[in-house]
């Protein structure tokens, strides 16, 4: 194919990003190319010969209409909960595919494990683990009837509001391409198809849709494409395109990224997929590379047959298209004439994994006057606050929510852990779901706490209440089946939202602990009167619904009686939440509600608190000085209630380290203060950062973070001494000790980074992270650790040559603890080959 429309991908660059951007910009007339992966792809069953031949038979087979019915989704007449569905051709024996989401758990209707969110995995620096989590992925994705998993999510975190952050795994490009490549391998080592996403920069819910990212070449290939990279070399049988425009093309139509990188220059030979309702034609789509479109046929069912009968389309891209589709299904035995068994749900194995990974994830991020682990009289009294100590929040909304077996409460776990002869107290703290409205408000009085509407009957009410003063409420709605109708002077308060922010109302605050839907919304009401109407209707199978609120007196209530139980406790434990789903990005880094407010109450209460955060991503602390101690818990799982209780009382050494920056504040993150890098001007946005991502940005401009990336602490203590470097196949070899130098068992993560070349002129990062080891010593054990850094590492891509440009001359090696705590220096010299 020609390469002639590379130029589409970074045309729009070179004006966007001139002489007073991080990164080089492409000359005019300059193509896009991909370096060759660094491995080739290991598919699960190779296609040989006969492969080939059985997949040619079918296509010749194949009438017209039903080749396109395998390159769009469908309705499925027996779903199974799934997010997508292909009908198959079943008198050629080609089946259905069914594709489910995925990226903390299977979602469909059945239960499945509900696993910590992939930032929290991620934070354990561990790939052997991202293994059996996919592992885990994959198995039951298989039991659960499912032929392709929407799974990973390979864009970096690139900006700490994108609402979808927790659904990645980090800031960095080499931590996440490592990950990103052992989770495909897990998820097809069990038979599943893994179909990587978002291909590409689709890094921020804002504008998803339409939003064009323009990002330089040099950009592209050092950070945003790393992760895909890997993916291919694992093997991935899929990939999703992404719903954004890259560089003036839709994702889904653009050549260079789908034919130019991913298959011409990473082998890539399974097919791609775009997002839901992210194909936008058809002729352009398909002649870029498309081989699906998501969840329906709207430009890949009637309007590309008659593409191909009109002549704009020929046949032979239409059969490509399907032979990519059908070698990957028969590279995984889904064409067999025998298919493999599906495996049974091993519900305990995967309660284990999901336990393993919630303890090795866990980021200690301040300890302050031994707070924990929780010890001694610490242990035994002991005051639990916050409406996620007794309600379990497992995971995100949207995409990443699951069905769980089950799931314990903190509050639960604390106790149990505890122990007899402890007391454990609890306090709300923050009310998300309201307290029932008193029937006597409404003139005419009316019980809207527990309201039933039987079925084909309709029931409202219209009432007037009076204020004596100006009050904040929050008004929150329950129901099942259709969301009521709550109408407050005349506004209505929870109106159908457009696309996704409709479906998608998070992992915590979307529901009530028993189930019911719900919706919230906060006003500033004046005093004096205001008239309420509420509809309900019963539809065919009946409704129920209740109306609650919070007000200004009952936040007041919450927080006093918080403070009391603190006073009342030896040791607080704060459970603070943040809820993320797709749909939306972040407005804030704070806390949502009176979070904030909550915390330095209590901590002026009791300075033993200590914080576990709930939380998507980097979070604002202007309580931090106040508290003992803050445990970042992500979004921790089914089993994420006893493993916060392992690390609390020192079960469990915290081994976990940031893989994002937390900033200090919103006015210091790499987009502050430009809205054209996010969340973009006039529909579009530019990386201007270049190279300088995540850590790198806050090096390259010596902006002080909260907490560093790699930053994590334990209880114990260490020591790293005797570093050398040398130079070893092509690239360095570095090795150093690491002791622990206290009295506990722990867990360490080790970390290397690399300065750059001063031989070539290419933006080079003041430090890129460049390798790192997990480990666990004994008190006073010692281990000599080994990092090795290839010559891919060393490298910077040249975007005038389109390849890698090797690093030579004298490079600083680090070794430590994060990327701001570096004990360990040393040089060496890179020689040219």
């Amino acid at each position: 194919m020609t390469r002639r429309s590379a130029i589409r991908l970074l045309g729009a660059a070179g004006t966007a990003l001139g002489a007073g951007a991080c990164a080089p910009t492409l000359r005019p007339g300059a193509e896009l190319r991909a370096a060759a992966s660094p491995a080739s792809p290991a598919p699960a069953a190779p296609a040989g010969p006969a492969s080939a031949a059985r997949i040619d038979s079918l296509i010749e087979r194949l009438t017209l209409d039903e080749k396109t019915a395998l390159l769009h989704g469908d309705r499925d007449p027996a779903s199974l909960g799934q997010s997508g569905y292909v009908p198959g051709v079943p008198r050629l024996g080609i089946p259905a595919l069914r594709l489910a989401d995925g990226p903390a758990g299977v979602r469909v209707t059945r239960p499945a494990t509900a696993l910590p969110a992939p930032v929290l995995l991620a934070s354990a620096f561990d790939p052997a683990l991202a293994r059996e989590y996919g592992r885990v992925l994959g198995r039951e994705g298989r039991a659960l009837g499912q032929d392709v998993l929407l799974s990973p999510m390979a864009g970096l975190i690139r900006t700490p509001y994108g609402g979808r952050n927790f659904e990645t795994f980090a800031e960095d490009p080499r931590l996440t391409a490592d990950l990103v490549g052992e989770l495909v391998r897990g998820i097809q080592d069990e038979g599943l198809i893994a179909a990587v996403r978002h291909f590409a920069l689709g890094n921020q819910e804002h504008g998803r849709d339409t939003v064009d990212v323009v990002a330089a070449e040099q950009t592209l290939h050092e950070t945003e494409l790393r992760g895909f990279e890997a993916a291919v070399a694992a093997g991935a049988g899929a990939v999703m395109a992404a719903c954004n425009k890259v560089n003036g093309v839709y994702a889904s139509e653009s050549r260079p990224l789908l034919d130019e990188v991913l298959r011409g220059g990473w082998g890539f030979d399974g097919w791609v997929m775009s997002d839901a309702d992210a194909t936008h034609s058809t002729v352009a789509a398909i002649g870029a590379g498309l081989d699906m479109e998501m969840p329906g046929g709207t430009h890949f069912g009637g309007p590309l047959r008659e593409a191909v009968r009109g002549g704009s389309v020929p046949e032979g891209a239409v059969d490509l298209a399907v032979r990519r589709i059908l070698t990957t299904m028969d590279r995984f035995g889904l064409l067999a004439v025998r298919p493999a068994a599906r495996p049974s749900r091993d519900a305990a194995a995967g309660a284990r994994v999901a336990r393993k990974v919630a303890t090795a994830g866990a980021v200690l991020l301040r300890n302050e006057h031994g707070t924990l682990p929780l010890t001694g009289a610490a242990a035994r009294s002991i005051a639990v606050i916050g409406p996620t100590g007794r309600v379990p929040f497992t995971g995100g909304g949207g995409s990443a929510h699951v069905v769980p077996d089950g799931a314990a409460a903190p509050l639960t776990a604390i106790r149990r852990r505890a122990g007899n002869g402890s007391t454990v107290r609890y306090a709300l703290g923050e009310d998300l779901y309201g307290r029932p409205l008193p029937p006597t408000l409404l003139t005419p009085p009316a019980d809207l706490d527990d309201r039933a509407v039987d079925a084909g009957h309709d029931w409202s009410h219209e009432g007037e209440f009076r204020l004596a003063a100006d009050d904040e409420w929050t008004l929150v709605v329950h129901y099942t089946g259709q969301r009521p109708g709550v109408r407050l002077d005349g506004e209505e308060l929870f109106p159908v939202r457009q696309g996704a922010a409709e479906h998608h109302a998070g992992g915590l605050l979307g529901s009530a602990p028993d189930g019911m839907t719900v919706r919230r919304r906060t006003l500033s009401l004046k005093a004096g009167t205001h008239r309420l109407a509420v509809t309900a209707r019963g539809g065919d199978k009946g409704r129920r619904f209740r109306l609650r609120h919070v007000t200004s007196a009952g936040r007041a209530a919450d927080v006093a009686e918080a403070v009391n139980t603190a006073k009342a406790a030896r040791s607080v434990v704060l459970f603070a939440y943040e809820d993320a789903t797709g749909g939306g990005d972040r407005t804030t880094l704070a806390l949502p509600g009176g979070q904030d407010a909550l915390i330095e109450a209590v901590a002026a209460a009791n300075p033993r608190t200590t914080v576990v955060l709930n939380t998507p991503a980097g979070t604002t602390m202007p309580w931090l000085p106040r508290t003992g101690a803050v445990l970042q818990m992500y979004y921790p799982g089914q089993e994420g209630a006893g493993a916060t209780a392992d690390i609390l009382f020192g079960d469990v050494d915290p081994g976990g380290r940031l893989t994002q920056t937390f900033p200090a504040d919103e006015r210091a993150t790499p987009v502050a203060g430009d809205p054209l890098r996010y969340p973009g001007v006039g529909g579009r946005q530019e990386y201007t950062e270049g190279v300088h991502v995540g850590h790198r940005w806050y090096d390259a401009q010596r902006v002080a973070p909260l907490f560093p990336f790699g930053h994590g602490l334990s209880y114990t203590t260490w020591q790293y001494e005797r570093l050398t470097v040398r130079p070893e196949r092509g690239g360095l070899r570095v090795e150093f000790t690491v002791r622990n130098t206290g009295r506990r068992k722990g867990t360490e993560v080790a970390q290397v980074y690399l300065g750059p070349s001063a031989e070539i002129t290419l933006d080079q990062p003041v430090r890129a992270l460049a390798g790192y080891r997990r480990l666990t010593l004994a008190p006073g054990e010692a281990q000599r650790v080994t990092v090795d850094i290839d010559a891919r590492a060393l490298s910077s891509w040249d975007p005038e040559r389109h390849a890698w440009a090797l690093g030579s001359g004298r490079r600083d090696v680090f070794a430590g603890r994060s990327s701001r705590e570096l004990p360990l220096r040393s040089k060496a010299v890179v020689r040219s080959r």
